[in-house]
């Protein structure tokens, strides 16, 4: 009977180590006993679950993984479920997907259970431990069956469950292998969180199917990171810019012995990677001062897994996301149609191979306005320099026409963010009866000190053409941001209106 891709992986490493933590170790093998176990209780006497919505409510770690491939060996469609959200947003994906069945820890089923009670679902706590003895008879496994609906992250509309194959998730990992040289001898840790690809494929995935060892972390625990990066626990590392962030911040806070024990552990990694949101220029520039390290910077998204990234082997250059990765076919497409192929001309990013998903669940309408003659549509802008491609941002929200320009609100943050006053800021276009858009931004300042427009533009002006430097400004304490740090652009936008309401 043949395996799921990821499940005839674990085969071939049974004895190694998969999981490392506190509580010990696990190995492929215990794995592969653990989720077979899953796989019988979901199962109940049947003989297929046939696509059944399987919801996953599990804590980071082996357990979790032993519950995907049990959804996956029992014939059903895994739902990873935010663990940090809201119970009507836990409501929203349960539904929408029509799940049928919860699979959680029994930490996490005391939270869930009276939801599950409400809509009727079948919530199932999995033993915490590899069980013994034999598992029934599994069904077998098209590599063409659905396998994950993964939610996106609602940046921009209502969540969408996008479809992905057995065969989509092995395209993707296989892709990433390959160019980031994973090998079994590989060890990372993991604390992005299990409902988001990132977490999800280019670790979790990429780590299991290498036969890799992978440290989970419930979250990003700052100083336990750092002790096991200065024990040398890690040969790869990958987390988003607001992790970068923390990093920069703990080594400049650290004595100097300390500080220097944890550069050199960074400077021993043989690789980095960030990702999940837009890594700052300056960010991508102290990193590499500090440590020697030049991030590999990548794009990718929920329905496409990763599509470009620049070399592990070569340069590295800041704002560059590189090339497309291998069996992947990018193109960009210009506002009235046609295929871009000078440099420096703008246009979205389309995407086409095996790698991307089938469609949105429940949405055939969406499904069909997202992709063009077979190319999916990402909604996102670049443009090639030096034969790298640049992201300017999504073209709903980081595109702002103002005054017959067409700019990038991701440019003018990295430019902004050089302002030694300016900690964290956010560019949005606001509607303006003269520009078309109004250059606008909300900062988190260094201090409780104001910032003046005035002076925020004439600083500017040095560094940005007159056309792009912001017209409105707006300081606040934090920007609204989601799980894996991305700015929510229209929440921004929201408090651009909330504060000119309570000024008039």
């Amino acid at each position: 009977m043949p395996d799921v891709p990821l499940i005839a992986r674990g085969r071939l490493h049974a004895d190694r180590v998969a999981f490392r933590a506190d509580d010990g170790t696990r190995t492929y093998g215990e794995l592969l006993g653990w989720s077979a176990a899953v796989a019988s209780e979901l199962l109940d006497g049947g003989n297929d679950l046939r696509r059944t919505r399987v919801a996953l409510f599990v804590a980071p770690g082996a357990g979790w993984t032993a519950a995907q491939w049990g959804v996956w060996r029992a014939g059903g469609i895994v739902v990873p479920i935010c663990l940090a959200a809201t119970e009507p947003e836990w409501d929203y994906a349960l539904r929408d997907s029509e799940a049928r069945i919860v699979v959680a820890d029994a930490p996490q089923a005391a939270r869930i259970g009276p939801l599950c009670g409400r809509l009727g679902l079948r919530l199932v706590v999995p033993p915490a431990t590899p069980p013994g003895g034999d598992a029934a008879a599994l069904p077998e496994v098209e590599v063409g069956r659905p396998a994950m609906i993964l939610y996106t992250s609602g940046t921009t509309s209502t969540p969408k469950g996008v479809v992905s194959t057995h065969a989509t998730i092995r395209a993707q990992i296989e892709s990433l292998v390959q160019a980031w040289e994973w090998t079994a001898d590989d060890r990372i840790p993991l604390f992005l969180p299990l409902h988001h690809i990132h977490g999800i494929i280019n670790i979790a995935g990429c780590g299991l199917w290498s036969g890799a060892v992978i440290e989970p972390f419930g979250r990003f625990d700052l100083p336990a990171v750092l002790d096991r990066v200065r024990d040398d626990a890690y040969t790869l590392f990958m987390a988003v810019p607001t992790i970068y962030v923390k990093l920069i911040q703990a080594i400049d806070a650290a004595g100097e012995e300390d500080r220097a024990a944890i550069v050199s552990a960074f400077r021993r990694l043989r690789l980095m990677v960030s990702g999940s949101a837009a890594l700052p220029e300056s960010v991508h520039a102290r990193w590499s001062e500090l440590t020697g390290q030049r991030l590999l910077e990548r794009y990718g998204m929920t329905e496409i897994g990763m599509a470009l990234s620049t070399a592990y082997r070569g340069e590295r250059r800041p704002g560059s996301v590189g090339v497309p990765l291998p069996g992947v076919e990018v193109r960009l497409r210009g506002e009235h149609g046609g295929t871009i192929v000078a440099e420096q001309e703008p246009g979205e990013i389309q995407v086409r191979g095996p790698g991307v998903f089938t469609g949105y669940w429940n949405r055939d309408d969406a499904t069909a306005a997202a992709f063009e003659d077979g190319w999916f549509r990402t909604g996102d802008v670049a443009v090639v320099e030096r034969g790298s491609y640049r992201i300017m941002g999504r073209l709903s929200v980081d595109i702002i026409k103002s005054g017959g320009y067409k700019l990038s609100a991701l440019e003018i943050e990295s430019a902004l963010l050089e302002h030694p006053r300016i900690r964290e800021c956010a560019v949005v276009g606001l509607p303006d009866d003269t520009w078309g858009e109004a250059v606008a931004v909300a900062c988190v300042l260094e201090d409780d000190e104001p910032l003046d427009l005035h002076a925020l533009r004439a600083w500017a002006k040095g560094r940005l053409s007159p056309y792009k430097v912001p017209q409105r400004l707006l300081t606040v304490v934090s920007l609204p941001r989601n799980a894996m740090g991305k700015t929510m652009k229209p929440d921004v936008k929201a408090l651009f209106s909330v504060s000119a309401s309570r000024s008039d």
